[in-house]
């Protein structure tokens, strides 16, 4: 019988085979449902001999930014430079892994970075401590691609093993709920017209021993999205591109990586150029807000506003501030861009907006 590397591969060659049209959807569909199933097959047999997915840092202040690169493109030198010389310089020693963690304080927020090693090609599948490097990564609310300015091409690969290991750079999770029913078949209801017919959703919700659910779509999704709501294991991260050693390049290498990544910051982590236009934008990336807390029959505290991501809900508020803040929340009031009327009541989802003041009623 063969392995399930070697099932993988045949799967993959019959996907190539393969003329993709509408008759053949379906059959593509369930091929990459199956490849999906037999990796993540691979990945629990994988963390069971290691003991889990026992690498992750604690995480810390506003936001946790990890450095994604090859070895030697300069990440150890770009986080001593970002983060001071005198930031924590300590390790946490994970077997082989070790990772060195940083902190940059800008523009009132605390941001954590994390170094790790190296990525090589291979590192979704375990190849140099791939899959603990990898387990870091997932934690992360960002990466930084740190590539160098003489293979740019590096790019590639990096994000290709980040998505094979289920890590998905700058995407929001599909809008989709799935929820299984005792009885009664696939139920599919979707809110615009899809690209997805019904047979393929069928089929890979099949391929899952999915027979009874009711399904809610609300964008237009591809298969391998679908794939992605189904297994619910996959982690959703934002991205920077800083193109690292341009002190040592000709400019027309540096026009050519341009071209190529127009987004990308170019930096010299050796030579300090650009690393200050590099923190500002790892800031505005990060998306993050300012919240005013106002004690109830007190007026709000607009000196130190807690600095929280985009999106961040009153739910996470409550768990930074306290362990027992959203086990007695009663009500939360509202008062700012996010609120319908000053003052307004809100429950634990509501999500804040920047400079929202916020007052949170718990039980006595």
């Amino acid at each position: 019988m063969s392995s399930i590397q070697e099932q993988i591969q045949e799967i993959e060659d019959e996907i190539r085979k393969t003329q993709y049209n509408k008759a053949t959807s379906h059959h593509i569909g369930r091929l990459k449902a199956k490849i999906a199933r037999l990796r993540d097959e691979v990945e629990k047999k994988a963390s069971a001999r290691g003991g889990g997915e026992g690498y992750s840092v604690r995480k810390s202040g506003d936001g946790t930014v990890t450095l994604v690169g090859f070895p030697s493109v300069g990440k150890s030198t770009l986080l001593n430079k970002i983060t001071g010389a005198k930031s924590a310089v300590g390790a946490y020693e994970f077997t082989t892994l070790t990772v060195v963690p940083g902190v940059l304080e800008h523009k009132g927020a605390t941001i954590q970075f994390l170094d790790v090693p190296g990525l090589v090609k291979g590192a979704s599948s375990g190849r140099g401590r791939g899959r603990e490097v990898i387990s870091v990564i997932r934690n992360s609310d960002m990466v930084i691609f740190l590539l160098d300015v003489f293979q740019p091409k590096h790019y590639e690969v990096l994000m290709d093993e980040l998505y094979q290991a289920g890590i998905r750079v700058d995407q929001e999770p599909p809008d989709v709920v799935i929820k299984k029913k005792e009885r009664g078949g696939i139920e599919i209801n979707s809110t615009i017209d899809l690209d997805l017919d019904e047979e393929t959703i069928k089929a890979v919700l099949d391929e899952y021993k999915i027979h009874n659910a009711s399904v809610l779509i609300r964008e237009n999704i591809t298969v391998d999205q679908l794939i992605d709501v189904v297994l619910n294991n996959r982690s959703y991260v934002r991205s920077l591109i800083a193109v690292n050693k341009v002190d040592l390049a000709y400019p027309q290498l540096i026009e050519e990586c341009r071209e190529l990544y127009p987004n990308s910051i170019f930096i010299s982590a050796h030579e300090g150029i650009n690393i200050e236009v590099l923190k500002d934008a790892i800031y505005d990336r990060l998306g993050f807000i300012r919240v005013y807390l106002k004690p109830q029959g007190q007026p709000a505290d607009m000196e130190e506003p807690l600095i929280v991501m985009s999106g961040t809900d009153i739910g996470q508020i409550c768990d930074r501030l306290h362990r027992d803040f959203r086990r007695k929340f009663r009500y939360a009031q509202i008062w700012g861009t996010s609120a319908k009327h000053p003052g307004q009541r809100v429950g634990l989802d509501h999500r804040m907006l920047d400079e929202d003041i916020l007052t949170i009623i718990i039980q006595k």
